[in-house]
């Protein structure tokens, strides 16, 4: 039988990827701080009112400590992240985000002594090896062709850093998980992540915010709120590197995204990318 872990994950996966795809739309004309504003204004309404339905848990120094740790990362793996939508195609940023899980091997470990299985650490490394892969049609410059199309592709470079920070920012919000609840923790972070980001928006993009894009980034709001709660509902499930495994799955679905809405090439090649990708998943779903 599947854990519930596995379809939180998986919904979360695509929920996120639906939401870079209508963001990267609304960057195409519009400021990166306004428009990551916005997504995380709207994603605020529904977050609000779930609160009002689940009970608050005792809340200890460690998990204070621990949020105000993780939100300075948060901010600036957002910024990053939107940049990185805006200046590079999706199929050439996004696939670096598989670098998370090869990161969440080590950093749970150091961080909250989580280990994980052998094939656990199989299945990690060949969802990380797929993402990687998706840059396939790079590989005519040789195996390391995609890393050099950093120098090309800006996004790319700022995709790793988000990468490198998220493993942080994930382990980090597993300890705050264990010292709340899923849902309470997930829904405090983004209203107070909201609150610490609306001076550095308005700072950087006060005579943008005329011509916001509103109509363009509700919907990526709404789905980050759901997308929000399933997240951390499942990650208080399984183990960190598990579960953004699963969740870097996203990268199929945005790279799918990114042919259908933006016509970037090379989505049959990145077919090996694609079955590295399921084989991994397969193989954390059957033996953990």
């Amino acid at each position: 039988m599947i854990s519930l872990w596995v379809p939180l994950a998986l919904t979360s996966a695509f929920l996120l990827a639906s939401s870079d795809a209508l963001t990267k739309r609304a960057l195409s004309v519009n400021d990166v701080y306004i428009v990551a504003w916005l997504r995380l204004f709207f994603s605020l309404p529904l977050l609000a009112v779930c609160l009002f339905f689940i009970p608050v848990p005792a809340l200890d120094h460690t998990f204070y400590r621990t949020v105000l740790t993780a939100l300075p990362l948060e901010i600036t793996a957002l910024v990053l992240y939107t940049k990185a939508l805006k200046v590079s195609p999706l199929s050439l940023s996004l696939p670096f985000l598989s670098l998370t899980p090869v990161f969440l091997i080590v950093v749970p470990y150091l961080l909250l002594g989580e280990k994980i299985s052998l094939a656990g650490g199989l299945g990690v490394l060949c969802i990380a090896a797929g993402g990687y892969a998706l840059n396939i049609n790079k590989f005519s410059e040789g195996i390391l062709g995609p890393f050099q199309a950093i120098r090309r592709e800006k996004g790319s470079l700022m995709m790793i850093g988000v990468a490198f920070i998220y493993s942080f920012t994930a382990t980090l919000g597993k300890k705050a998980i264990d010292h709340s609840s899923a849902v309470f923790f997930g829904i405090i972070y983004y209203i107070v992540l909201f609150a610490l980001f609306t001076p550095v928006a308005m700072f950087k993009s006060r005579r943008q915010f005329k011509k916001a894009p509103i109509m363009a980034t509700i919907l990526p709001g709404m789905l980050d709120s759901v997308g929000n709660i399933t997240h951390t509902t499942a990650m208080s499930l399984t183990k960190v590197a598990y579960m953004v495994s699963v969740k870097r799955l996203s990268l199929l679905i945005g790279v799918f995204f990114g042919y259908l809405f933006f016509k970037e090439s090379g989505i049959k090649e990145r077919l090996i990318g694609t079955m590295l990708m399921l084989a991994g998943f397969a193989i954390i779903v059957m033996y953990n």
